[in-house]
């Protein structure tokens, strides 16, 4: 298949809901967005926790509608992912869309197989979809990864629980990226992960986006995050986009008050550190 001419991710009026049976839990987690994502660009997400990153995030990732319980549902609008309709999508399709998108869930580090080892985790995706594939070049595929990832390739005959936190998630990037996706769904990829290696971590991703190519959505709820990967940012509260273009053109024009407050919240921490690099 050939790769569409526009964005890769293009969202119009797009409307997420949940399945369920009560009235009062049939509220819309994310409302009437619309944002594109163009080939070989980063556009992260930003808002804080019950906004519906995470939400739009697995619908993007092909997530949705598959009947799955908890699984997400498009209740209005469009979207379209690497030139397929995710609305009303055959499993077929969706299989060979998800084949073409790395999906990084929330703790994604903590997913990872305990039965397996870490050579294993990050090649399993392409076992899965063929079982008769090469191992030798599996094998080569991996440890260019997990170099890539800047683990030493020692881990890779190691178990989940031998590695710390920061390292899993490491580890659960290089499966997200093991088929070589082109685009990469992140959410909120340094979570619960020490301050002292976030910015490792977001380095990683970025630095692999530059060398790969590949388009991506990183969620987060620090704005501060962004800056490392990409000045192109969509701020979402209650389920609607309140801001959404360039990082210090957002916040030089805030149109909604928590926009502002992001932006109140950037001055005060910038006015701490020209204090702190003054002393």
């Amino acid at each position: 298949m050939t790769e569409a001419a526009g964005p890769l991710v293009s969202a119009r009026d797009l409307s997420i809901r949940y399945p369920s049976r009560y009235p009062e839990d049939r509220a819309l987690p994310v409302n009437g967005v619309t944002f594109d994502i163009p080939q070989g660009e980063i556009l992260a997400v930003v808002g804080e926790t019950g906004s519906g990153k995470s939400s739009l995030a697995a619908t993007v990732a092909g997530h949705a509608d598959t009947a799955e319980i908890g699984a997400p549902m498009i209740h209005g609008g469009s979207l379209r992912v690497l030139d397929y309709d995710i609305r009303g999508i055959s499993q077929r399709k969706r299989d060979k869309l998800t084949l073409r998108v790395g999906y990084l869930p929330q703790d994604a580090g903590a997913t990872l197989s305990s039965r397996l080892t870490i050579g294993e985790n990050v090649a399993e995706p392409i076992f899965s979809r063929d079982r008769r594939y090469d191992q030798t070049e599996a094998g080569q595929a991996v440890a260019t990864l997990i170099d890539a990832v800047r683990l030493p390739l020692s881990v890779m005959n190691r178990f989940p629980h031998e590695l710390s936190r920061g390292q899993r998630q490491r580890v659960a990037i290089a499966r997200a990226l093991i088929l070589e996706p082109v685009l990469l769904i992140a959410d909120d990829p340094t979570s619960g992960i020490d301050v002292t290696v976030r910015g490792a971590i977001l380095d990683i991703i970025g630095d692999l986006q530059n060398d790969r190519a590949f388009s991506a959505l990183l969620v987060t709820t620090d704005l501060d995050e962004v800056r490392r990967v990409t000045d192109q940012v969509m701020v979402m509260h209650r389920g609607v986009v309140v801001g959404h273009g360039q990082v210090d053109a957002v916040l030089a024009d805030p149109r909604h008050p928590y926009v502002e407050g992001l932006a109140r919240s950037r001055a005060i921490g910038t006015v701490r550190e020209s204090t702190n690099a003054a002393r």
